[in-house]
C-alpha cells in the first residue's frame, strides 16, 4: 500500500518555535437568497477577513468530495488532516468525549436530539423548540434513571440545549446502525436499523431503549421523544503529536468539537463563552502550545436556521474580534469552514468552502482583496481538498523538511 499524505507529513515534520492557529467557522460557506445577489459572506462587513486576505492566499476547499454533503465530524477530520473516508468517525464518540464520557471497548456511542412528535408521532419539531440545556439537563436524568435493558449498562447524559448522549455498555455490540432521525419534519422517526449482522444486537437495544423513552417522555413538551444519531465506537487514530510534531489545543465552545479535538490528541481547555473569550484563553496559552484550534458556531446554527440577516450579523461579530487574535503574532493563520451551511437551503451543502491562509513570511498574495465565495474563487490556492490544508499550514510554519535528493 502506497503511503498516505498523512503519512508523508509525519516523516517529514520537524519542529521549531512557529504558532498555527486555525480559525473555523462552522457552515461559513453560504448562497445568494436570489439568484445573482449575494452570499452571507459577500454581505456582511468584514474589514479584517478582507485584509487577511489581501496580505494572504485565498481559495476554496473541498471537504470529502466533489458533491458531497458532509456533517461536521467528517469535516473538521479532514481540516486536521485525516482523510474523512479512511477515518469513518460517528458523531456519537465526538459527542461523548466533548462531555468527558469515557468510551471503552465493550461500547457504542450514540447522539441523541430530543424532538417533538406529535399523537401519530409525527416529528413535528426535529429540535424540541431548542430547549434549555436546563430542561435537556432534566429529561436526560430522568431516561437515565428509567431506562432498563438487562444485560445492557445505560448511561445518559445531556450535553447541551436538545442535545444528549446515550452510551450502551455490553459485550459484541458493533456501530453500524443507522439513524432514527427521518431529517425533516412530517415523518415519523426511524428505526435502528443494522447495517450488518454483527451490528444487530446493538439495533435491538436501541429499539428498546427508544421504546421505554417514548412512554417515559410521553407527557413532556416540547420535548416528548428523541432521535438517534451517529451510532460509533472509538476508532483507532494517531494524535496530532504524533502525526505533525505539535503540542495542540483546543478552544471550542460546544462539546461535540471539543470531543473532535480530544480524538486527535488535543488538549481541550475551558473557552468561555464568546469569541472574544475564546481569543483571550488562546492567550493566556500561547506559550504552551504550537496549534491553536478555534471553532465559532454561530456562523452554522444561523445558517440552518434560515436566517440569512443573522448569519451576517454573527460572520460580521467574529470579523470584529479579529484584530484581537492577530495582536497575538500567529506566524500561519487559517480561516475557513468544515462545510457550507447556506441560509437558502436550512442545511448543510456541498459548496466548496472559503479558505484563507495569511503567513507574515510566506504567504505568496494573489489578487483577491476581499473574502467573499466569488472573490475566493479565483484566488491563489485554487479549488483544494481539505486534508490538503494542514500540510500547507506546516509548510507555512517551516515544519517541513525536503522531500528526497
Amino acid at each position: 500500500m502506497s503511503p498516505s499524505l498523512q503519512d508523508l507529513i509525519s516523516d517529514l515534520k520537524e519542529k521549531n518555535g512557529t504558532k498555527i492557529v486555525m480559525l473555523v467557522a462552522d457552515g461559513l460557506g453560504g448562497l445568494p437568497i436570489t439568484p445573482g445577489g449575494k452570499t452571507e459572506l459577500e454581505t456582511a462587513s468584514t474589514p479584517n477577513l478582507d485584509q487577511l486576505a489581501t496580505e494572504g492566499t485565498t481559495g476554496q476547499h473541498t471537504p470529502v468530495a466533489a458533491g458531497v454533503t458532509n456533517g461536521s465530524g467528517p469535516g473538521h477530520l479532514a481540516l486536521f488532516g485525516y482523510d474523512p473516508l479512511q477515518f469513518q468517525i460517528g458523531r456519537g464518540v465526538l459527542e461523548a468525549l466533548g462531555i468527558d464520557v469515557e468510551v471503552g471497548d465493550r461500547d457504542v456511542a450514540i447522539r441523541g436530539n430530543f424532538c417533538t412528535i406529535d399523537a401519530d408521532g409525527i416529528v413535528t419539531d426535529r429540535r424540541a423548540g431548542r430547549i434549555s440545556s436546563e430542561i435537556g439537563a432534566r429529561l436526560a436524568q430522568k431516561l437515565h434513571d428509567n431506562v432498563r435493558i438487562p444485560g445492557v449498562e445505560v448511561l445518559v447524559k445531556p450535553v447541551k440545549e436538545y442535545r444528549l448522549v446515550i452510551r450502551f455498555r455490553a459485550d459484541g455490540l458493533v456501530d453500524n446502525v443507522a439513524d432514527t432521525d427521518p431529517l425533516q419534519t412530517g415523518f415519523k422517526t426511524l428505526e435502528p436499523r443494522a447495517t450488518d449482522s454483527a451490528s444487530e444486537k446493538t439495533a435491538q437495544i436501541a429499539a428498546e431503549f427508544l421504546r421505554q423513552a417514548k412512554e417515559i417522555l410521553k407527557d413532556e413538551s416540547p420535548a416528548n421523544f428523541l432521535m438517534m444519531r451517529g451510532f460509533a465506537k472509538f476508532p483507532d487514530i494517531k494524535t496530532m503529536e504524533q502525526v505533525y510534531g505539535l503540542r495542540s489545543v483546543a478552544i471550542a465552545v460546544y462539546p461535540m468539537y471539543r470531543g473532535l479535538a480530544k480524538l486527535v490528541g488535543m488538549d481541550v481547555v475551558d473557552p468561555g463563552q464568546t469569541f472574544a473569550d475564546q481569543i483571550e484563553t488562546a492567550k493566556r496559552f500561547w506559550n504552551d502550545y504550537d496549534f491553536f484550534f478555534l471553532h465559532y458556531k454561530y456562523t452554522d446554527s444561523t445558517g440552518e436556521d434560515g436566517n440569512f440577516p443573522k448569519k451576517v450579523e454573527m460572520i460580521e461579530a467574529l470579523d470584529a474580534e479579529l484584530d484581537k487574535l492577530m495582536a497575538l503574532k500567529p506566524d500561519v493563520l487559517v480561516v475557513t469552514g468544515d462545510h457550507s451551511t447556506p441560509s437558502r437551503l436550512k442545511s448543510h451543502s456541498w459548496h466548496a468552502v472559503p479558505l484563507l491562509i495569511h503567513a507574515n513570511a510566506t504567504s505568496r498574495p494573489d489578487d483577491v482583496t476581499s473574502f467573499g465565495e466569488r472573490a475566493v474563487a479565483h484566488g491563489g490556492l485554487g479549488n483544494i481538498k481539505a486534508i490538503e490544508i494542514m500540510p500547507l499550514a506546516m509548510a507555512h510554519a517551516l515544519r517541513l523538511q525536503k522531500y528526497g535528493a
